[in-house]
């Protein structure tokens, strides 16, 4: 495998940046599903895909989403052109003899619900950073965050799906370069790492 050129590697990562403010130019729903076909490949354990979305484009559900954040927060949801809800659904596992139909992984999960909660932490975590390097890749920004209220969000977008929680949000669309800070700090590999 081919390491990519230095311009995609600052595109993703090294001039990459979380936005909380963004132009007018509009997210449309083609570029969702774009965004979603492209993170949707990003690897998951057993495939178990336990990340639910909703795409907030709305006026009425980014303010149904900006009552359940945080004060800071909310002028950032109702301002930005697409807000993400990156939920988990617990019970992912009724879908993996579709996903995984090499061998019977639904019946690790069955009966074990902590085990399930756990993995579907960790791995709609994992399909949360896919849609932010995905939309990174297709030319877009995101401004995650975790400044709200998740039962309140749950309540508000999932209440006839209690297995679905939620985990976290991000705003998402071309972000205003204009409104940058300069970049916080990152360490040296010593800091935080240790080869054993």
């Amino acid at each position: 495998m081919a390491t990519l050129d230095q311009a995609a590697l600052d595109q993703l990562f090294l001039e990459a940046r979380s936005y909380n403010h963004y132009t007018d130019q509009p997210v449309s729903d083609d570029d969702l599903r774009a965004l979603w076909d492209l993170l949707k490949m990003g690897p998951t354990s057993a495939n178990q895909l336990p990340a639910r979305f909703v795409w907030c484009t709305s006026e009425a559900a980014k303010a149904k989403l900006a009552a359940c954040c945080s004060e800071g927060n909310r002028d950032k949801v109702l301002k930005a052109p697409v807000t993400v809800i990156v939920a988990m659904d617990t019970e992912f596992h009724e879908h993996l003899p579709v996903l995984f139909p090499h061998t019977d992984a639904k019946s690790w999960f069955d009966g074990n619900a902590e085990l399930r909660q756990a993995s579907a932490f960790r791995n709609s975590t994992l399909q949360g950073a896919y849609l932010i390097m995905a939309a990174r890749a297709l030319g877009l920004d995101t401004g995650p965050m975790s400044g709200f209220d998740a039962g309140a969000v749950d309540k508000a977008f999932f209440a006839d799906q209690p297995a679905v929680k939620t985990n976290f949000i991000t705003t998402l669309g071309h972000g205003d370069p204009a409104t940058l800070h300069g970049r916080s700090p990152r360490p040296a590999f010593e800091t935080f790492n240790r080869i054993a």
